[in-house]
């Protein structure tokens, strides 16, 4: 493959930089990373990876978009109101790189296909990256099973009010899976919703950016990934800090 002449203007300020290149643009043409959840992180996530050029961006969400989305959900807009997400967001991803595949898939993760959802390992196994930026525990648990299981690197990010975390797990490269960190997702009452407990709108795109950067940083091999680390940032207080995280020998997804 070769980059057409439109491309190589389209991407040129990537190309100039001695960490991507040509070859590093062309692995990011080349690879086919999916977005679980197009919301407020999976929306700015999936914008900078199109504009990044990645060749194939899955999204993965059974959901329509409300007008209480708007205020954080900037791949979507106001003439997408009641339309499926993974619809609105194709437009949008279409419309800034004509040159990027989107593939839509209107349904929720399982471990096994039904008539109203996907069949999680099928899926997984189809990308070389996931993002996950659903709101939901339950559905973290089982992306991070699916990616475990797939050999496949992930990278996850929660927000709430002011605050967000963001890291990439990849077992299979001797670091730790989401459940070595959080082996258990907190009890009623103590993870309140954003609906229940509001977010500041910009936050998911501070925090969708990163996942973002991670992603076109773990593609081309620039740089030092936040594998082995999470990040953890206050909006609030305009404040940031890496910890290193580590595998669990007892972890009941990724143990050995």
């Amino acid at each position: 493959m070769t980059l057409t002449p439109e491309e190589l203007t389209r991407y040129a300020r990537h190309i100039v930089l001695r960490e991507v290149g040509g070859p590093g643009q062309m692995k990011l043409r080349a690879a086919r990373a999916l977005i679980v959840g197009a919301g407020g992180l999976g929306a700015p996530a999936s914008m900078y990876l199109a504009a990044a050029g990645v060749g194939t961006i899955g999204i993965v969400d059974d959901d329509t978009v409300s007008l209480s989305n708007l205020q954080r959900q900037i791949v979507h807009d106001t003439t997408s109101i009641d339309t499926p997400k993974v619809e609105s967001a194709a437009r949008t991803l279409n419309r800034i790189n004509p040159h990027v595949a989107v593939e839509g898939h209107a349904q929720r993760l399982t471990q096994q296909a039904s008539p109203d959802m996907i069949d999680g390992p099928d899926l997984i196994d189809g990308y070389d990256l996931i993002l996950d930026g659903s709101d939901s525990y339950q559905t973290r648990y089982l992306v991070n099973a699916l990616c475990v299981a797939a050999g496949k690197p992930l990278i996850s990010a929660a927000m709430t009010q002011w605050e967000g975390q963001v890291s990439l797990y990849h077992p299979a490269a001797g670091t730790p899976c989401y459940a070595c960190v959080f082996p258990q997702a907190p009890a009623d009452g103590l993870a309140p919703s954003c609906a229940e407990a509001g977010i500041v709108g910009a936050l998911g795109g501070i925090i969708g950016s990163m996942m973002a950067m991670e992603a076109i940083k773990h593609i081309t091999g620039a740089g030092q990934t936040l594998a082995g680390s999470l990040l953890l940032y206050d909006a609030l207080y305009a404040d940031s800090r890496r910890i290193t995280i580590a595998r669990d020998p007892a972890c009941k997804v990724c143990g050995v």
